[in-house]
C-alpha cells in the first residue's frame, strides 16, 4: 500500500478491532496531489460537509470537511480521506464510484495544508513510523500479511 500524499506521517491508530489509520499532514510546502494507495475499483466516494480546524490536530479526521473514497481490489477494501484543514477550503476529486485506478494514480488534491487518512484492515502490517516524512505514490505505508499471519 503506497502513500496517498507527501507529507508527514501524524498518527498511527487503532480504530477498531480489525482497523487500523494512519494520518498524513500535508503542510503548505508539501505537493498536495492525491493518489490511490492500492490498485482496484472506487466502490464509493462519499463528501461530507465539515468544520476547518487545523489539520493536524486529531479532531479533523472526525469533524473536518473531508472527502472519503473506498477502494476495493486483490482481496482488499482500503479508505481514503481526503480533509480539510484551517487554510486548505477547498478538495478537489477526479474520481467517482466505478471507477478503475490503478497504483499511485492520480485521485484529485487539497489546495494548501491538509490531511489524507488512510484505514485499511488486519490482512496489513504497518510499514511506517509516527513522524516519518512520505511521498505519494513512492513510500510504502503497509504490506500485505500472507494469509497465514491474518
Amino acid at each position: 500500500m503506497l502513500a496517498p500524499a507527501d507529507g508527514k506521517v501524524l498518527a498511527i491508530r487503532e480504530t477498531g478491532p480489525a482497523e487500523t489509520r494512519i494520518s498524513i499532514f500535508l503542510n503548505i510546502f508539501n505537493v498536495h496531489v492525491n493518489r490511490t494507495p492500492i490498485p482496484g475499483e472506487i466502490t464509493s466516494v462519499i463528501y461530507r460537509k465539515g468544520k476547518f480546524l487545523v489539520a493536524s490536530h486529531e479532531a479533523a479526521s472526525a469533524d473536518n470537511e473531508q472527502n472519503t473514497l473506498i477502494i476495493e481490489g486483490a482481496g482488499t477494501r482500503v479508505i481514503c480521506r481526503q480533509i480539510a484543514g484551517l487554510i486548505a477550503r477547498r478538495i478537489i476529486c477526479y474520481k467517482k464510484a466505478g471507477d478503475r485506478v490503478g497504483a499511485a494514480e492520480r485521485i484529485g488534491y487539497i489546495k494548501f495544508g491538509s490531511r489524507v487518512d488512510v484505514l485499511y484492515g488486519p490482512e496489513w502490517e504497518t510499514a511506517v513510523k509516527i513522524g516519518q516524512n512520505v511521498v505519494a505514490g513512492e513510500s510504502v505505508l503497509a504490506k500485505r500479511r500472507t494469509a497465514e499471519a491474518i
